[in-house]
Order: structure tokens, then C-alpha cells, then sequence
């Protein structure tokens, strides 16, 4: 039991909805398994900060999801007040810079949050980005793994807890950011599942073997007629 509640525990469910009720059906199908939930722009702008308060009052750890990118003392009352909703972990864009990053800190550290302080992760690359789409359309030269792993040292020396990043990058990040420097992994899709407009991809099984620490998989759960029965196809394959 002890390692199926560790292993649910370190999966993400992306509950990229349009609203409450589709959000709340899907909590239903997942009663009583303790995984962590992502609430993403979508879900966030419909239902707004009492639906987090919602997800804390059933027991789930969630994880705020707003990529946040502006001005350092824009993001740095954007993550006062995230803070203050009592959210696990947030996100902040790398790409904004160190003092951006730092001041998301400031932030944090200024909610006077007694209990634990909320993760805060640093965006490198979204899994979608192509070597093609970095280089030709960003203006970004070097490959997509170079990028993540410059913009991940940016977040280590602004203080951020870790990145979010595709599985294929975790092993470099670990091996020079060290075990505590926490990995993030979406673009998680389990053996048969459609890729989606996501381009940088492993299974489950794949992505803990890299040493990450937690992974987001939306879609083959959220999308399944059986969204249950998905999550527990994903443990029985983990445990």
C-alpha cells in the first residue's frame, strides 16, 4: 500500500476542463485515489480560486498551473495571492529572467503562509516546442535540450525548487542540478495513447526510469470513456 499511495501520489492529473461540473465528474470517477491535480488556464479562469479551495477541502495536493510572465513586481503579487489560495506547487515562465523569478520568491515569502510554502517551478520549453519551432520561430539557436538546461540553471541560481521539463531531458538536469532540484514531467502519454500536439514524449514507466519526480498526464485519463479504469491501467503498470 505504502508504494502504490508514493507512486499515485507522485502522478498528475491534468484536469484541463472547461468548467466545474466536468472537473467535479471526473473527481467522482477518481474517488479515493491520491493523486495530485493540476489546474491549468481553462479550469482556472472558469471556476477561479474557490475550486482550489474545493480541491483542499477533498484532500488532494494541486498544482496551479498559470505559467506566470510579467514585469517581477506583476509576479511577484500574482504569486503573494497564489500563495495565499494554498496551492502545493505553481509555475512561472524561466524565460522571464532571474530577477522575474526572484521576485515570484519575494512573493511567496511576503503571503506569510505559516504551514508549508507552496513548489515553485520554473517553465523551461513546453513539450509542444520542435527543434524547428525553437530555432526558426523563437529565434533561439542550439537545440531544445540545450535550452532547457540553460533556462533550468537560471531558475537553480534565482532559487525556484526545480522546472517543469520533458522526460527526455531529466537525466542531464538531474545529473547536474542534483536529486533535490525538483523535475516536473508532462507530455506523458502510456504505451498506445495518441501523442496529440505533443512532440517530446515518454510512458510513465519511461519517464520514472529518468529519475523524475512527478509526471503530468491529462488526455488518456480526462479523455478516456473509462477515466478510472485508465489511472489504475497506468498504477498496476508502475507498482
Amino acid at each position: 500500500m505504502s508504494d502504490y499511495k508514493a507512486q499515485t501520489g507522485r502522478i498528475m492529473v491534468a484536469l484541463d476542463y472547461p468548467g466545474v461540473e466536468e472537473a467535479k465528474a471526473l473527481l467522482t470517477s477518481l474517488s479515493g485515489i491520491p493523486c495530485y491535480m493540476k489546474v491549468g488556464m481553462q479550469l482556472f479562469y472558469a471556476a477561479g480560486p474557490q475550486f482550489i479551495s474545493y480541491l483542499k477541502d477533498q484532500g488532494y495536493k494541486v498544482f496551479l498551473d498559470l505559467k506566470m510572465y510579467d514585469i517581477p513586481n506583476t509576479v511577484k503579487g500574482g504569486a503573494e495571492s497564489i500563495t495565499r489560495l494554498g496551492v502545493d506547487m505553481f509555475n512561472i515562465h524561466a524565460s522571464g529572467g532571474k530577477l522575474m523569478m526572484e521576485a515570484a520568491l519575494e512573493g511567496v515569502y511576503k503571503a506569510g503562509v505559516q504551514s508549508q510554502r507552496p513548489l515553485v517551478i520554473g517553465v523551461t520549453q513546453v513539450t509542444s516546442t520542435s527543434q524547428q519551432m525553437l530555432n526558426e520561430e523563437m529565434g533561439i539557436p542550439g537545440t531544445v535540450a540545450q535550452s532547457v538546461l540553460h533556462l533550468a540553471r537560471v531558475a537553480k541560481a534565482a532559487g525556484l525548487d526545480g522546472v517543469v521539463a520533458s522526460p527526455l531531458e531529466v537525466v542531464q538536469l538531474k545529473q547536474e542540478m542534483g536529486n533535490a532540484f525538483v523535475t516536473v514531467t508532462p507530455g506523458i502519454r502510456p504505451a498506445g495513447a495518441v501523442l496529440g500536439d505533443q512532440t517530446r514524449v515518454m510512458t510513465p514507466n519511461e519517464a520514472f526510469a529518468q529519475g523524475t519526480d512527478y509526471i503530468v498526464i491529462g488526455r488518456p485519463i480526462t479523455a478516456s470513456s473509462d477515466p478510472r479504469k485508465a489511472l489504475e491501467t497506468i498504477l498496476e503498470e508502475l507498482i
